[in-house]
């Protein structure tokens, strides 16, 4: 978590962004990221140098050539505006003239997982005085530190949904992270977001294991899985890929395995690989059958990408692999065949464990649909029993379009850290510690008969339930609502007090009138 002083230094950067005239969130994002990274490549070259320095040699390759030392960090934050400027936009004059941007372009795999994203990146601050407030300002934040430089982006990411509407649909940290909580990632897990966007999944996951996990991380060989192969995303949008693998990169997940394209291609043959997937795909959109790989059409036949992307996932994970993914509340009821099919492949060919409805508010200002949380696992051969409901009403933040939070940061961490200790505090306001207990004590089969009042929030629902409603998931279909029995009085009792009432008003006029004359 940052201060309120780091807070205000981003705050400011934004800020001179979009008083500089760069008003798209995203591009703002990108052209800080692209500063970073070059904050970074001379911070690197640097501690190259002192090793050399002190050992005389060094087993890494440096970075920068003496020809180039212009084009680093710690040489051009010094110019003047004017120079530095012309470092980053002069035009090419020989072959070997780099400019500070188009060497980053060069670097391929020598720059790190970011660098091999870079393709196609562009340039766009333009004015002098813009670029050198944003260097100056970048210059002083405090980026050698893993924690602070990953939530310092963290924190920029999250003004795209202070931007509004603008295309993007980011979810909700702490939705995330409780659905990490819910999942809790495994030593051994290979974890996949295959709808990638900023990595949030993915860095929360890494979060998890280095808060809850410290001692892990002293073994090798979990270091080398942590940081080669455990940590794996598709995403089709270039611009969030650079984004994404520079998020993970300073959360210090610096080898992920990130793959460009539609995750729903015919050239998409990734089968049986994770044990874990978490995920918010796409709402809304739509595919002809030719852009589909064809194995996912032979389990739901469908242009619906939220539907498509459950039997992508089904075919991504491995034997007893886990999934925990957000989907639009017409996939838990809609009428279509390719609606039910799906539904009826989760419940009887694997194991449907849980669906957490969600207010429709969680993803405002981006929209008010509403949600619902699926949790399942891979078996091939079915294993549903008992599917947990919860309807989750409150999420620690108003519903409204402007998502003010209703409690305290420090309450909303203790939600995921000390969920029994909070209920009092956050009742009403946040349903989080709730789910987590509620999920734990099922898991655990202690007290599953707790949960067969289905007038309550959180309840069991028997296999045999959903079939006989045609595999229906909606929480509705299966919440009792009680009703407050109200009582009226008979008519005559009404009309005798309606005539009293126009009795005293006659008695009043005419007290009135005579106070008159």
């Amino acid at each position: 978590m940052i201060t309120g002083e780091l807070k205000s230094q981003i705050d400011k950067i934004w800020n001179d962004f979009w008083t500089g005239g760069i008003s798209n969130p995203l591009t703002v994002i990108e052209q800080f990221t692209y500063l970073i990274f070059l904050k970074q490549l001379d911070d690197k070259q640097i501690l190259i140098e002192k090793e050399i320095a002190m050992l005389g040699g060094s087993n890494k390759k440096p970075i920068y050539a003496e020809s180039q030392k212009e084009l680093r960090w710690s040489y051009f934050k010094d110019k003047d505006p004017e120079t530095m400027f012309d470092l980053f936009r002069r035009p090419q004059r020989h072959l070997n003239d780099l400019t500070v941007f188009d060497f980053m372009k060069t670097l391929g795999t020598d720059g790190g997982k970011f660098s091999e994203y870079i393709k196609g990146a562009t340039f766009m601050i333009e004015t002098p005085k813009l670029l050198d407030r944003v260097v100056q300002q970048i210059d002083k934040l405090p980026l050698d530190n893993r924690d602070t430089k990953g939530d310092l982006y963290e924190y920029m990411l999250g003004k795209i949904a202070e931007a509004g509407t603008n295309g993007q649909f980011r979810t909700p940290r702490h939705i995330i992270r409780m659905m990490v909580e819910l999942t809790q990632p495994k030593k051994d897990d290979t974890i996949c977001d295959p709808s990638l966007g900023t990595a949030g999944f993915l860095v929360a996951a890494g979060q998890y294991l280095q808060d809850t996990q410290p001692d892990w991380f002293l073994e090798k060989e979990f270091r080398d899985h942590f940081n080669s192969s455990m940590f794996n995303g598709l995403e089709i949008d270039p611009s969030m890929m650079r984004i994404a693998s520079m998020n993970l990169q300073l959360h210090g997940m610096e080898n992920p395995n990130l793959i460009g394209g539609s995750a729903l291609a015919e050239n998409n043959g990734i089968s049986g690989q994770f044990s874990l997937v978490l995920a918010n795909p796409p709402f809304k959109g739509a595919l002809d059958y030719d852009e589909v790989e064809s194995s996912l059409l032979q389990v739901t036949k469908t242009k619906k990408t939220e539907l498509l992307f459950l039997a992508l996932i089904l075919r991504m994970l491995k034997l007893g692999g886990r999934a925990a993914v957000i989907v639009p509340d017409g996939v838990l009821f809609g009428s279509s065949g390719a609606h039910k099919n799906i539904r009826k492949e989760l419940v009887e060919n694997q194991q449907l464990q849980a669906v957490i409805s969600m207010p429709s508010g969680v993803f405002k200002p981006y929209a008010g649909v509403s949600t619902a949380i699926l949790l399942f696992t891979k078996t091939n051969s079915g294993g549903t029993d008992n599917v947990w409901f919860y309807d989750m009403q409150a999420d620690g933040y108003s519903l409204d379009d402007k998502r003010n939070l209703l409690v305290t940061e420090a309450a909303l961490e203790q939600c995921f850290t000390e969920p029994e200790s909070i209920l009092e505090e956050v009742k009403g306001k946040c349903d989080i510690p709730n789910i987590l207990m509620d999920w734990h004590t099922i898991n655990q089969k202690h007290s599953a008969e707790d949960f067969t009042d289905r007038t309550q929030k959180s309840f069991l629902i028997p296999k045999s339930d959903i079939v006989a409603n045609d595999y229906d998931l909606s929480i509705n279909r299966y919440k009792e609502i009680v009703y407050d029995e109200v009582v009226y009085e008979k008519p005559q009792v009404l009309l005798a007090e309606i005539k009293a009432l126009d009795q005293k008003r006659r008695e009043a006029m005419e007290a009135l009138e005579k106070m008159l004359e």
